[in-house]
């Protein structure tokens, strides 16, 4: 195993790198790709953390974007290549037969390593348990051996699964507390701090099971296919709950760009259109010439707007964000009402309001405190629009716009169109967000195609396109 890339090819690897990091959805330009090159030149490949620093600082243009860098810097510039000298050098035993024994039989491999493994998270020694990662994906993560080349590969998850190095807490836990210098040190404390070994540990095994695949792959494929995406990429419906919990600290920050924006808009809005007659007038002083255009000034009134949201459990994710977003811009707007729904529709402006102390549990309070479900929980977009249009219709005027967030999954019941087109009569604008791609709004009990027959619908995948369908979509 090598130790650095060569110089010689340090300009394709860049290239290869800021491909890779366009592809999922970073902005980087001929710009920032010249600057990174000159890092290189300067700091060279001797202290390759020094290296990532100096290229992230070049490439990047917010903490957020990190983590998508530092996967994809260690395909492209990897510690070495093939199997690390130090497991090279004194390779684990493995086993003749692969497969791992059967449950209540012994597995000295892979007793020695968890062994190893749990003295090298009590001591916190980063060295010895990168030298571990390397034994761990070489013992238990190669698949496909034997066979063809194209299904050759190395699997983090294969390996961990066989480590499972997660069951190690407790041993880690009783042999940090005899050797603690804090008396008062609580157990939990300790134990937050094994986990977050053991997740680092855990992070050190998949960055090398990607590494050897990329070697085998290439690169860039792996880069596309194997890199976690940003997390105003990665989709509402298939978050996980740390990627979501992700989502909710973009926030924020979202939501002040989005203001900007806005204002912007807003800003240009009251200029209104050119008044000819009085530019004509200035003109005379000009000798005819129009130097300085006069505009019909308008005042705009800031808008109303009404969320209806779906917060059943398949969209609930995405109706959470899209209302926290929501609640950090309402200054924007001169009034903002919202209203939950499974099957009933509850107004829940209040809750929404006072939210502060926990909003990562915003979907779970409306479920519990507002009546958004009758006699079952299923999802019944006409009983929710119909209940909407005869007792809540006056929180909609001609100055309001309403967007209505679900995936229109209606589970076969009657969709009440009319009671939607009662809405859009009576509304400014009325914009559906949905989080499904439109190549599955005509499949099984998808009511999509006959809703965006009255409304405006729009695909709503991810937090990139939920900012900009807004800052497109609301008028100023």
């Amino acid at each position: 195993m090598t130790t650095a890339p060569p110089p010689a090819d340090s300009a394709a690897r860049l290239t290869g790198l800021v491909r890779a990091l366009r592809g999922h959805g970073l902005r980087i330009g001929p710009a920032e790709t010249v600057d990174a090159a000159a890092v290189l030149d300067v700091l060279g490949f001797a202290d390759r953390e020094q290296m990532r620093a100096g290229l992230a600082a070049a490439l990047l243009r917010s903490d957020t974007q990190r983590a998508v860098f530092d996967a994809t810097f260690d395909l492209f510039f990897p510690l070495g290549v093939g199997t690390p000298e130090a497991v090279r050098a004194d390779p684990p035993a493995l086993p003749d037969d692969p497969r791992p024994p059967r449950p209540g039989h012994p597995d000295p491999l892979r007793d020695d390593l968890r062994e190893r493994l749990a003295a090298a998270l009590t001591a916190d020694d980063r060295a010895a348990q990168a030298r571990l990662a390397g034994e761990v994906v070489e013992a238990f993560g190669r698949y496909g051996a034997g066979a063809t080349p194209a299904s050759d590969g190395w699997s983090a998850h294969q390996a961990l699964g066989r480590l499972a190095p997660e069951t190690l807490l407790a041993r880690i836990l009783a042999a940090l507390r005899e050797r603690a210098t804090a008396p008062d040190l609580s157990d939990r404390v300790l134990a937050d701090e094994i986990r977050r070994r053991i997740q680092d540990f855990r992070a050190l095994v998949a960055t090398e099971a990607r590494r050897r695949v990329a070697e085998l792959r290439g690169a860039e494929r792996i880069a596309e296919r194997a890199v976690a995406p940003t997390a105003d990429r990665i989709d509402f419906l298939a978050a996980g709950r740390d990627q979501l919990a992700e989502l909710r600290r973009t926030v924020h920050p979202l939501a002040r760009k989005l203001a900007t924006r806005l204002a912007a808009r807003r800003r240009r809005a009251a200029r209104g259109r050119i008044d000819l007659r009085r530019t004509l007038r200035r003109s005379l002083s000009t000798g005819g010439v129009p130097l300085r255009p006069a505009h019909r000034l308008r005042r705009p009134a800031r808008p109303e707007l009404v969320l209806l949201c779906d917060v059943s459990g398949s969209v609930a994710g995405f109706a959470d964000f899209t209302m926290l977003l929501v609640r950090a811009m309402s200054e924007q707007f001169s009034k903002v009402r919202v209203f939950a729904f499974v099957n009933r529709t509850a107004e829940v402006t209040a809750l929404l309001a006072r939210g502060d102390a926990d909003p990562a549990r915003l979907a779970a309070r409306i479920l519990t405190e507002a009546k958004v479900m009758g006699h079952h929980g299923n999802s019944d977009y006409g009983s929710a629009l119909g209940e909407f249009a005869e007792r809540h219709l006056d929180a909609v005027g001609p100055r309001t716009s309403v967007l209505i967030l679900g995936d229109a999954r209606n589970n076969h019941r009657d969709p009440n169109l009319d009671a939607l087109r009662r809405i859009a009569d009576r509304a400014r604008r009325v914009h559906w967000l949905n989080p499904e791609q439109p190549a599955l709004w005509r499949t099984g009990d998808s009511a999509a195609a006959a809703y965006a027959g009255v409304v405006e619908m729009h695909s709503c995948r991810n937090a990139r396109r939920l900012g900009e369908l807004i800052a497109r979509l609301l008028p100023v």
